[in-house]
């Protein structure tokens, strides 16, 4: 038997590949499918199954597309409706793969068809593929299914409590969990950043186990302190339920190299954002004006689906050489579908033709504690609330980077003003907006918080 986690860092995402005795089942695959494929050759074995967990909202399963190429048979449970040929399994049902059994919990919550997946091998429970309804530390945030499904958050929390209690903490203390997600993903609120545990260690760590919990408290618990979901979410949800392109054919259309003046005509024909996907550094010295910044070496994907929010938006790209196919790969897995090629010799070929190019003016963190010594600044910290409650620089204004639209008016202010997050990589992404928004008077703090906290500027 093998159980084997594929996990996906940009993503906070773990899909699983299953095998036992030359038969295979894959739970919660990403879009691009060949992975999988080539893990089952390698084995000779046929994948028989594709289980979903639920309709997922923060990427593009590859169901749909994995069972094309396999003829393997999808799986949702109980409730679910799609618009594409699918076993809808029954509570309790059993599924053989080899000398193993697939057997389906219902456990609605997050989502009115979330399913676990127990699986079982010679009368024993081995594991559990919980998807979003039990996490390492946390469980799925119930306020996914309600504008669909006329349910509040306070009715799926409740639901989702007793699917807790009736289906899952009954199981033995070794069961092995497998969750869909670990730290990072907007599917929870404190998830670990393990991504495999056991129910005894959840039934003992996870808060929203505790024996003693009424309903009334894990409602309450479960539901405070949500932030709005990401405005991509429900696009992606749409498309696990209805279909979507073969990755194959969206790579294909979306590696064209493009001159410059090809270029600068797709976007003015189509009004496409010019995403740059290079490092910080890179763009801060040069970049194409009005281009935003998403980096590809860091959460790339949620970022773009966060901040760029409709996925039907013409993209055209700037990549380092080489990783065309890779950003194009990496958008599809939140549903952005609509990229129409790439610049062909980056930047450097722009300069080259002459084209105008922008910069982002920054300081080092030394050289800030100079300047901020002399003059008290106005300073923009674009963390987390929770990473500026934490610790920050006095009388700093916090703008997450999540909600920058709902912070813009803030930013257009006469003077010059300062901007960081923890690292770099954030800022710059906000540079980039404010920017294209027309705000030029500000200067990007280096390194952000990381550097600023190993200078002597006063921290709250």
């Amino acid at each position: 038997m093998i159980i084997e986690q594929i996990y996906t860092g940009c993503l906070s995402q773990g899909s699983y590949y299953i095998e036992s005795n030359g038969e295979a089942a894959v739970i919660d695959p990403l879009r691009e499918f060949k992975p999988y494929l080539e893990k089952a050759n390698k084995n000779n074995s046929v994948i028989k199954y594709i289980f979903e967990t639920h309709f997922h909202a923060d990427f593009v399963s590859g169901h749909i597309t994995l069972s094309k190429k396999t003829n393997a048979q999808i799986v949702f449970g109980p409730t679910a409706k799609t618009r594409f040929k699918t076993i809808i399994a029954k509570d309790q049902e059993e599924f053989e793969i080899g000398e193993i059994i697939i057997k389906v919990l219902h456990t609605p919550g997050h989502t009115l068809e979330s399913t676990t997946y127990l699986l079982r091998h010679k009368n024993k429970d081995i594991a559990i593929f919980s998807g979003d309804t039990l996490f390492l530390g946390d469980v799925g945030r119930p306020d996914l299914a309600q504008k669909n499904e006329n349910y509040t958050k306070e009715d799926l929390a409740a639901i989702l409590y007793e699917s807790l209690r009736k289906k899952i903490m009954p199981l033995s203390n070794d069961v092995i969990v497998y969750p869909a997600h670990g730290a990072g993903s907007a599917c929870g609120k404190n998830l670990s950043k393990e991504t495999v545990g056991t129910l005894g260690e959840q039934k003992r760590t996870n808060y929203a186990l505790r024996s003693d919990m009424t309903k009334e408290e894990f409602i309450k618990e479960v539901t405070d302190g949500l932030l709005p979901p990401p405005k991509y979410f429900p696009l992606n949800v749409k498309m696990n339920k209805n279909g979507y392109e073969d990755i194959d054919k969206i790579i294909h259309n979306a590696t064209k190299p493009l001159n410059p003046e090809e270029f600068e005509r797709i976007a003015t024909q189509t009004n496409a954002i010019v995403l740059d996907v290079r490092d910080q550094n890179d763009f801060a010295k040069a970049h194409i004006p009005q281009s935003i910044f998403i980096g590809i070496d860091g959460n790339f994907a949620p970022w773009v689906g966060t901040l760029i929010g409709d996925i039907t938006q013409p993209i055209l790209l700037i990549t380092p050489e080489g990783r065309e196919e890779e950003a194009v790969t990496r958008l599809a897995r939140v549903g952005f579908d609509n990229a129409l090629g790439y610049l062909k010799g980056g930047v450097d070929f722009w300069i080259k033709e002459g084209k105008p190019i922008d910069t982002v003016e920054g300081v080092s963190a030394n050289e800030f504690e100079k300047i901020f010594k002399k003059e008290k600044k106005i300073i923009f910290d674009v963390r987390k609330t929770n990473e500026y409650d934490s610790e920050h620089i006095k009388k700093s204004k916090n703008t997450p980077l999540d909600f920058i639209n709902v912070h813009m008016k803030e930013f257009f202010i006469e003077n010059t003003f300062y901007l960081h997050c923890a690292g770099g990589y954030r800022s710059m992404i906000a540079a980039s907006i404010l920017k294209s928004r027309g705000v030029h008077n500000f200067v990007d703090i280096n390194g952000g918080f990381n550097e600023i906290k190993k200078t002597r500027i006063n921290l709250i």
